[in-house]
C-alpha cells in the first residue's frame, strides 16, 4: 500500500502548484487603427488606366529632433497614384500624418504632409524623404520628421554623412536645380545654376549660390532633360558634378565646397574657370 500513498500525495502537490501559478495577464489593446488599400483599373483608353491607394503605419523615434526625448511617434503614409497605361509619367499625391504614438488616431495628428509624389520614407529617426518625380525628372522633397517642416529639395539623391568620427553627427546635403516656376525670382536669373543646401535634421545651416559667367552653359547645367548631378563627400569637402545625357559627351563640370567646423566655407571653394560659388540666404 505504500507506492499508492506516494502517488496521491505526489498527484495532490501538482495540483497544489497548478493552483497557485498566476493568472496570466490581460493584454490590452490601447488604440487600434486600419486603414484599406484599394487597386482599381478602368478601361478608358487603348490600355486602361489604374489607380491605387496604399496605406502604411510606421513607428518612429526615440530620439527624433524638435520632440521629447522618449517620444515616439505613430506615422500614417497614404500614397494614391492614377497611371494611364503606356503612358510616361503618373499622378500622385502622397500625405504623412503623425501622432504621438498613444494617441487616438482619429483626433487631429500632430502635423500632416500633403504632396505631389511617392515612397515616403524616414531616414535616420530624423528626417521624411518624399519622391517628387513622377515625370522623367528624380527629385525629392525633405522634412523635418519631428514637426512637418519642408527643409531643402534636392535633384541629386539626399547625401548624409557625420561631421565627427567619436560622435554621430549627421548632416545632410542637397543639390536644388530651380525651375521656371520657382517662387523665387532671384534663381529666375540665366546665369544661375543651382543651390547646394548643408543642413541637420532642425534646419539648413548654410547655402551657397552656383552661378556661371555663360548663361548658355548655366543652362545647359540646369536642364532636366540634357543633364544629371551627383553630390558626394570626401576628405573634408562636398562635391557636385554635373554631366551632359548620353549621346552627348559627359563633360563633366565638377566643383566642391569645404565644410569648416559646421559651415560650408564658399571663399575656399573650388570650380572650374567661369564658374562660381557663394553665400545665398533665401
Amino acid at each position: 500500500m505504500i507506492r499508492p500513498i506516494l502517488r496521491s500525495v505526489v498527484l495532490f502537490s501538482a495540483v497544489t502548484v497548478l493552483a497557485q501559478q498566476p493568472k496570466p495577464a490581460t493584454v490590452k489593446t490601447a488604440v487600434r487603427s486600419q486603414s484599406t488599400s484599394t487597386l482599381a483599373y478602368s478601361v478608358d483608353g487603348p490600355e486602361g488606366t489604374v489607380e491605387i491607394t496604399n496605406v502604411a503605419y510606421e513607428i518612429a523615434g526615440t530620439g527624433i529632433p524638435g520632440r521629447s526625448k522618449d517620444e515616439r511617434l505613430v506615422l500614417r503614409e497614404t500614397t494614391r497614384t492614377r497611371q494611364v497605361l503606356g503612358e510616361i509619367g503618373m499622378e500622385a499625391t502622397t500625405t504623412v500624418a503623425a501622432w504621438p504614438l498613444g494617441a487616438d488616431l482619429t483626433q487631429k495628428p500632430l502635423y500632416s504632409v500633403t504632396v505631389e509624389g511617392t515612397d515616403p520614407k524616414t531616414l535616420n529617426g530624423e528626417v521624411l524623404v518624399i519622391s517628387r518625380g513622377l515625370e522623367e525628372v528624380e527629385w525629392w522633397s525633405i522634412y523635418k520628421l519631428g514637426t512637418g517642416e519642408h527643409l531643402f529639395d534636392t535633384y541629386a539623391p539626399i547625401l548624409q554623412f557625420s561631421t565627427r568620427r567619436d560622435l554621430r553627427v549627421l548632416r545632410y546635403v542637397g543639390l536644388e536645380i530651380p525651375g521656371d516656376d520657382t517662387p523665387d525670382a532671384r534663381l529666375k536669373a540665366p546665369n544661375v545654376i543651382g543651390v547646394l543646401t548643408y543642413a541637420s535634421a532642425e534646419r539648413v545651416i548654410r547655402e551657397v549660390l552656383i552661378t556661371a559667367d555663360d548663361a548658355k552653359n548655366a543652362r545647359l547645367q540646369r536642364s532636366y532633360a540634357d543633364s544629371n548631378r551627383t553630390i558626394a563627400f570626401a576628405n573634408g569637402r562636398i562635391t557636385a558634378a554635373f554631366s551632359q545625357n548620353y549621346p552627348s559627351a559627359a563633360s563633366t563640370l565638377t566643383l566642391s565646397v569645404p565644410v569648416a567646423g559646421d559651415d560650408l566655407d564658399a571663399t575656399r571653394s573650388q570650380a572650374p574657370a567661369g564658374i562660381h560659388v557663394r553665400v545665398w540666404k533665401r
